[in-house]
Order: C-alpha cells, then structure tokens, then sequence
C-alpha cells in the first residue's frame, strides 16, 4: 500500500478542536512533527481535514 509523509507546519492554537484532535489521532503532537502513514481512505480524509495545518509528501517504495 502506498505510503505519505505528513509533517505539521501550522499550529493548532485557535483552531476547532475537532482539527485539534484530528492532529492528535494522525500521531502529530508538535510544529514540525513528522509522520510516515499508509494512505488508506481514513487516513486520507483525516489529512484532507486539517490540510491547511500540514505538508504532505508521497514517498516511493
């Protein structure tokens, strides 16, 4: 399965706290946080959430 690297580059201050948790549930808890994730379909809607906050990188296998 196809693998993204998400890193957080906004903060989460001021924001509702259902992006809050969203962040929470893909494992960032920091500004500048790093992931490496399967891109399944709830992983992908929960990036798609909060797409602002983030930066999402495809890597090749």
């Amino acid at each position: 399965m196809k693998k993204i690297k998400i890193t957080q580059v906004k903060s989460a201050i001021d924001r509702p706290e259902r992006q809050k948790r969203t962040l929470v549930a893909l494992g960032l808890t920091k500004m500048h946080a790093t992931k490496e994730v399967e891109a399944n379909p709830q992983i992908l809607g929960m990036v798609r959430a909060v797409n602002h906050l983030l930066k999402i990188e495809e890597i090749a296998e």
